[in-house]
């Protein structure tokens, strides 16, 4: 009789049998980085913000993450890239703080949390912390959203509707349109009575009263200047002396 030989030990498997998901679960021995649930099950976060706060964690120190760069690396754009940031800012897995540098510059440094830090916690940065030079500015697209209400307090938006709307606002800003004017087409005429859904009325405010994009403003260059053809005498236009191009083809010959 052959001698039987053991079956070689089964990958850890995990979860009932039967429908759903199942786990097939290998141990990392090199190149992983420990994602808490509190972020990969976040019930408040996009998928986007998820996914980019997961990359930034698995990030050496001193990688550069702005919106440009993670834009050249990733297919959603800059517009979604800028909205999952802030989000991530808003939920405490991402910090922007001024430091002093030795040379008396002043830079912002990006500092990424494996953990929410709270409101009361302090970024913790390895070179002392710029004092705070004042309110954020009223023109970034969610304190606009935000500040709605001042003109309107029927404008009262959820931090949801915030998110879901700040890309929207961007497209009008990055349009050229001031804020203020944002703000007059938003709360301008609003209906008289109980406004029941108010992020679905600026919604459909900023999709139907969207201008349109500035023309394009690039220098054209001149034409080139006339030249006499030395094969007819005949002007046309070239950067350089020489023949036209009907007589081209004979001096070629």
């Amino acid at each position: 009789m052959t001698e039987q030989q053991p079956s070689a030990p089964a990958r850890a498997q995990s979860g009932p049998s039967g429908p759903g998901i199942r786990h097939v679960t290998e141990p990392h021995r090199e190149r992983f980085t420990v994602v808490g649930n509190h972020l990969a099950q976040h019930q408040d976060l996009s998928l986007t913000a998820i996914g980019l706060a997961t990359h930034i964690q698995s990030l050496p120190a001193g990688s550069r993450i702005g919106i440009k760069a993670l834009a050249q690396r990733f297919p959603e754009g800059e517009m979604r890239i800028a909205s999952a940031l802030r989000e991530l800012e808003a939920h405490g897995y991402l910090a922007r703080v001024k430091e002093r540098l030795p040379s008396g510059r002043i830079v912002t440094r990006t500092v990424s949390y494996n953990k929410p830090r709270t409101p009361d916690d302090a970024p913790h940065v390895d070179a002392p912390r710029e004092p705070d030079p004042g309110p954020v500015p009223a023109d970034a697209p969610a304190d606009l959203l935000l500040g709605l209400r001042a003109s309107d307090p029927r404008l009262l938006l959820s931090e949801r509707d915030v998110r879901r709307l700040e890309p929207r606002v961007a497209v009008w800003l990055a349009r050229g349109v001031p804020p203020d004017a944002v703000r007059g087409a938003l709360t301008n005429g609003l209906p008289e009575g109980e406004i029941r859904h108010p992020a679905a009325l600026l919604a459909h405010r900023l999709t139907a009263l969207l201008p349109g994009p500035l023309p394009d403003r690039r220098p054209v260059p001149p034409p080139d200047p006339l030249q006499t053809c030395e094969g007819c005498d005949r002007a046309f236009r070239s950067a350089r002396p020489g023949r036209c191009r009907d007589c081209r083809p004979y001096a070629a010959a």
